[in-house]
């Protein structure tokens, strides 16, 4: 018995594992209820009553040694476990991360604000939550513009002041009038908002690029020309623009502006319902009443004014034919334009 007992001692000192599943087999092996010193314990019964005293505390002392040695191992790994996770980011992503591409609203407005800026423009941007002031009155918007009307604009509250979703990036463009002097030359891209059903041709929010241009003796035909480099710069070479009559409350006289179908070349086809034509933004030179209101002087300056829907320009530039893809996240639909990036 007393040599059982030295030869399992001297097995469990040498004792050794790599996992803790190894450690829990080693537990199983000498503490369980079928291991090895439980077997001994048992075999206990047929030791002699002289040598009884002396067995038991050997059995004892080997029952210790064998929980320590399981302890000491099982501690170690916990150690080694919790400087693994010392070393771990825990804010990382998982793993593989795979690399995305940039979104096509996002290729199309990089590359629009290049050409504005390429022609001395500089970005101006401004809060998406404005107040009315700003988004309608100082735009020349009477009282009871139809834009005013809660089911074409979100606002947030009502008393004492309007505060509301900005319909269009033309807020922008007041900040700027209200802080600096012409020469005003500026680009404003930026999400705006409006209470519309979504389609696959409207949405409750989109994406816009305004631009204005104030300075002494701007004229319409410097608006032409600005609006004809940039729609060649973005669609080709070849590409032909049209300016038709229209209204807007901040620009007097306004027009529309039209760009030859670069599917059809002009020819006239389902895209372009068989005019030749595709419409891509409004214009018009300042309103006089917008200037007074922001501290400009209309008998000394004067300017013009676009706006365009980076939607409208990427559908075009894409032939994405539902605008509720832009904003639905689709992977599938985003690794589309990996080789535009």
């Amino acid at each position: 018995m007393l040599n059982k007992i030295e030869k399992l001692k001297e097995e469990i000192l040498q004792v050794a594992a790599s996992s803790m599943e190894e450690v829990e087999q080693l537990r199983i092996k000498y503490l369980s209820k079928k291991g090895s010193i439980s077997a001994l314990m048992a075999d206990f019964r047929n030791v002699p009553a002289e040598h009884k005293k002396e067995v038991g505390q050997k059995v004892n002392e080997l029952k210790s040694l064998a929980q320590e040695k399981i302890a000491a191992l099982k501690e170690s790994f916990a150690l080694n476990a919790d400087k693994e996770l010392e070393e771990v980011d825990l804010t990382r992503s998982a793993s593989p991360i795979e690399l995305g591409t940039r979104h096509p609203l996002s290729l199309v407005k990089n590359e629009m604000l290049r050409i504005f800026e390429g022609m001395g423009f500089t970005i101006a941007e401004g809060p998406e939550i404005e107040d009315d002031w700003h988004v309608f009155e100082s735009l020349n918007f009477a009282p009871d513009h139809p834009a005013r009307d809660m089911q074409d604009t979100f606002f947030i509250s009502r008393n004492p002041a309007d505060i509301l979703l900005r319909t269009h990036t033309s807020s922008v463009q007041t900040r700027v009038m209200e802080k600096n002097q012409p020469p005003i030359r500026i680009v404003c891209p930026g999400r705006v908002y409006r209470n519309e059903a979504i389609s696959a041709r409207a949405h409750c929010f989109f994406h816009q690029v305004e631009g204005l241009y104030i300075d002494k003796n701007v004229s319409f035909a410097d608006l032409k020309q600005v609006l004809l480099g940039f729609a060649r710069q973005m669609f080709g070479p070849e590409t032909k623009i049209r300016l038709r009559p229209s209204y807007f409350p901040f620009t007097e006289p306004s027009a529309e502006m039209d760009i030859s179908c670069d599917i059809c070349g002009g020819k006239g086809c389902a895209f372009c319902k068989g005019t030749g034509w595709v419409e891509i933004l409004g214009c018009g030179m300042v309103d006089p009443n917008v200037l007074k209101a922001c501290g400009i002087d209309p008998e000394i300056y004067s300017g013009y004014a676009f706006g365009m829907g980076i939607e409208r320009i990427t559908n075009l530039k894409y032939k994405v034919k539902d605008l509720r893809m832009f904003s639905e996240n689709d992977v599938r639909f985003l690794r589309e334009f990996e080789a535009a990036n």
